[in-house]
């Protein structure tokens, strides 16, 4: 599932793959193929009017969702963003290659113009477009989404304020379905804004907008609607939105299951689910030679991270550097690669991922493993090591570092990273936090030193502006420096996606040598699902198309 209108991350859920290290078992590198290219997909395409009408499509995911306002600083979890943009209209679906085309359902069409030095964008509103409240879905859900999003008012708790602060009016045009946006400056990535829409008139208050989607979708305007959410049994269902003007969904419902990740492939086997990742060896081996199984392959923008906080110790950028150093992250992804049927790409790039259109490996000598190189980083950091080189210590101190890890994940990431940095003098305690408080109480405070999880599906690099500028909402380590900001900006403002690519590649260098984090690995999208699916598995770079064309063959 994804959504593309703020940067959506997943708490890292690793199995028992990585906790072979680098060991052999069983699997022969030399019979392994190349990873999946980004874009790549497989979803059983069938033809709607081939498919039965009804069923059930029964899923799992991370947490309970307690958030499910997409701008709101706690509405990023990647399951809750997803399963909102299924009940909100969307303006755009992305094709195999990530390129958006408007959803004829919502967008008649829009057009961008130029207004003096301004770039104009004018949205055509599809005539039927109704919210479940039956008020007309308008220009004015533009304007309340642009105004209470783009920072301005300090009281809207904002996730993002990318692309929406670079907006100087949302206005109506020649009728109420029209809407005419101008920009300060042109904006390249104007289609990742606005998307999914939100319904104005219920977020359009500071107590509406950060507490009144708290367990709850209060109003929605796509082909489904929250059905029941039973937090009891950890359970959310979506049923199709009877008022719809659309396409509407094949299915009769979609179950969505919260889980522990040792229980998936066990829920799925069991029958209880129709989909399980299948990305790490275990889970694979265990899912590739089930009954009533399909394993489905793709590329997907699909990033594992190791994030890096600036507190204490991590304060020093050369500290930042030797924790980067000290990682072996051609061993991480070996490791990964363990028991799979192809070999996981390391990744040196913040914004592009392997085979992507614009990736480079900006890595360098920082993001290459040199443990001598760590050492003396930390040397010249004052941090000396003991006699035995277990540990360091300056003024008194003794360098330790706290990796914050969800409680629902497997410790296997950690414990690799922990004995990585244990070998250059840096003491990792490794903290398990419970699963629905890691993101809200922990990463979105800045409450770590490090910390792991999988950012998803930002095909739209300015999607990840708020996690790499120095004030940006979602740059939860607050690394940052003002000559990064200024490459943003501008690569934001470069229509040319060329000289767009470059400046990004240029602020990506400055990032790896900033330590704001370390790119791990692309991680794989393998995906077990019930050969009787279609229109669903892996889906690379493409959309979803909020599952109305997914559905059960005859």
């Amino acid at each position: 599932m994804r959504n593309s209108t703020v940067l959506t991350v997943a708490a890292v859920l690793l199995g028992t793959s990585l906790a072979a290290g680098c060991g052999d078992d069983g699997a022969t590198p030399g019979k392994q193929g190349e990873q999946p290219k980004t874009g790549s997909s497989d979803i059983n395409p069938k033809p709607r009017e081939s498919l039965r009408k009804g069923g059930t499509l029964r899923l799992s995911i991370q947490q309970w969702i307690t958030q499910y306002n997409v701008g709101q600083t706690d509405g990023t979890q990647g399951d809750g963003a997803s399963i909102l943009a299924l009940t909100q209209p969307a303006l755009w679906f992305l094709d195999d290659n990530g390129v958006p085309a408007a959803n004829p359902d919502v967008l008649a069409g829009a057009e961008v113009s130029k207004e003096g030095g301004a770039q104009v964008v004018t949205y055509r509103l599809n005539p039927k477009a109704t919210w479940s409240d039956s008020t007309p879905i308008t220009w004015q859900d533009f304007a309340t989404q642009w105004k209470t999003r783009n920072g301005t008012d300090e009281r809207f708790q904002v996730a993002s304020t990318t692309g929406y602060d670079a907006i100087t009016a949302v206005e109506r045009g020649a009728d109420d379905r029209t809407v005419k946006v101008t920009f300060k400056a042109p904006y390249a990535d104007w289609r990742s804004l606005f998307d999914p829409l939100l319904p104005g008139a219920a977020l359009d208050t500071p107590e509406e907008f950060n507490t009144g989607w708290i367990e709850k979708i209060p109003v929605w305007g796509g082909p489904w609607k929250l059905g029941t959410a039973d937090k009891t049994t950890q359970t959310i269902t979506v049923v199709p939105n009877e008022a719809y003007w659309g396409t509407k969904p094949l299915l009769d419902s979609v179950v969505f299951r919260a889980l522990d990740a040792a229980a998936i492939t066990d829920a799925y086997l069991n029958n209880e689910i129709d989909q399980a990742p299948g990305r790490e060896a275990d889970a694979y081996r265990r899912l590739a030679g089930a009954a009533d199984t399909a394993i489905r392959t793709g590329g997907r923008w699909d990033e594992t991270q190791l994030t890096v906080g600036r507190n204490g110790p991590l304060a020093d950028e050369r500290v930042r550097q030797a924790v980067a150093n000290a990682i072996d992250r051609t061993a991480l992804a070996a490791a990964q690669s363990a028991g799979l049927p192809f070999k996981v790409n390391t990744i040196g790039n913040h914004f592009f991922m392997p085979s992507q259109d614009g990736y480079r490996d900006n890595s360098g000598d920082t993001g290459t493993f040199d443990a001598a190189r760590a050492k003396q980083q930390l040397d010249q950091a004052g941090w000396a090591a003991s006699a035995d080189g277990k540990t360091r210590t300056k003024d008194g101190g003794t360098l330790k570092l706290v990796y914050v890890v969800n409680s629902r994940g497997s410790t296997d990431l950690p414990q690799l990273v922990q004995n990585m940095l244990a070998q250059v003098g840096i003491a990792v305690e490794l903290r398990k936090v419970p699963s629905n408080d890691f993101f809200s109480k922990y990463v979105n405070i800045g409450a770590f030193d490090l910390t792991s999880f999988r950012n998803v599906d930002n095909i739209f690099p300015s999607l990840l502006f708020p996690v790499y500028r120095s004030d940006g909402e979602q740059n939860y380590g607050k690394v940052g420096a003002p000559e990064i900001d200024k490459l943003l900006d501008q690569a934001g403002a470069e229509t040319d996606r060329g000289k767009a690519v470059d400046l990004l590649n240029q602020a990506d260098v400055l990032l790896w040598k900033a330590g704001h984090s370390v790119p791990l690995f692309q991680t794989p999208q393998i995906s077990a699902v019930r050969p009787g699916l279609a229109n669903f598995g892996a889906f690379g770079l493409r959309s979803d198309r909020q599952y109305v064309d997914v559905g059960w063959t005859r």
